[in-house]
């Protein structure tokens, strides 16, 4: 993880998840530059450069997400963070990571370490932003549904890997973002979550705009619908005393 640390910190974090379809991690647009704006806010954010499926295997990225946030709460107190306000944000594929964090937090998918892995690895809030969910046509994002699961994967597969098949109850409360013409990840994949959400009663805020395409991040946002949306996310974690108190 690359850690970005405030000058004053407010006790809030935020795990970041770039996107990059499963084959890269997009740190810049996707990881740093939206760290450096939380910084400047007083969260303490961490960039996760996660392993890919295709080099070690299609749990590596979500085992790599709960031990990430287990270690941030165990070091606390080192990073001037509160334990009980992590949250996790992802984009795209890094969405699909996030989401599949707080829906299989509790999932044994990696032996445990040390004392970090007692802890729960459930994020306190979550912001999949134009996330890839769905793994089925003619919804599924094709280049990540092929790195995670492979393009001939069973239906088994498919579901396995479908976050919104999977959400509890005890999902933490949860933001969802998405441009309406995103041409590569359709926006029903963060309907489908949102439905989910609802049927599971966990509280969900969503954020539709007509135009911003996909992977606009914070730079591609300017002169879009989507311009700004960075505030009414921050609004959401102020609101839910998440990012400040």
């Amino acid at each position: 993880m690359a850690v970005f640390r405030p000058s004053t910190p407010n006790g809030g974090a935020v795990l970041i998840f770039p996107g990059g379809g499963y084959r890269w991690v997009v740190i810049d647009k996707e990881g740093y530059e939206m760290a450096r704006w939380l910084a400047a806010r007083g969260i303490t954010a961490f960039v996760l450069f996660y392993r890919l499926p295709a080099e070690s295997g299609p749990d590596a990225p979500l085992a790599d997400a709960q031990r990430a946030l287990r270690i941030i709460r165990h070091r606390a107190a080192s990073y001037g963070v509160d334990p009980r306000r992590v949250c996790a944000t992802g984009f795209s594929a890094g969405g699909h990571v996030c989401a599949s964090l707080f829906t299989r937090f509790a999932t044994a998918v990696y032996s445990p370490v040390d004392g970090a892995d007692r802890l729960s690895a459930r994020p306190d809030g979550v912001a999949p932003i134009y996330p890839v969910i769905s793994m089925s046509a003619p919804t599924a994002h094709v280049g990540s549904r092929a790195e995670l699961i492979g393009e001939h994967a069973s239906k088994a597969l498919e579901r396995k890997y479908n976050p919104s098949l999977h959400v509890q109850s005890d999902a933490p409360p949860t933001f969802l973002l998405h441009a309406e013409d995103d041409a590569s990840v359709p926006v029903a994949n963060t309907l489908m979550l949102r439905e989910a959400l609802i049927a599971a009663r966990v509280p969900v805020e969503t954020h539709l705009y007509p135009e911003g395409g996909h992977g606009f991040g914070l730079r591609l946002s300017k002169d879009h619908s989507v311009e700004g949306w960075q505030e009414v996310l921050w609004d959401w974690g102020v609101k839910r005393r998440l990012f400040a108190v």
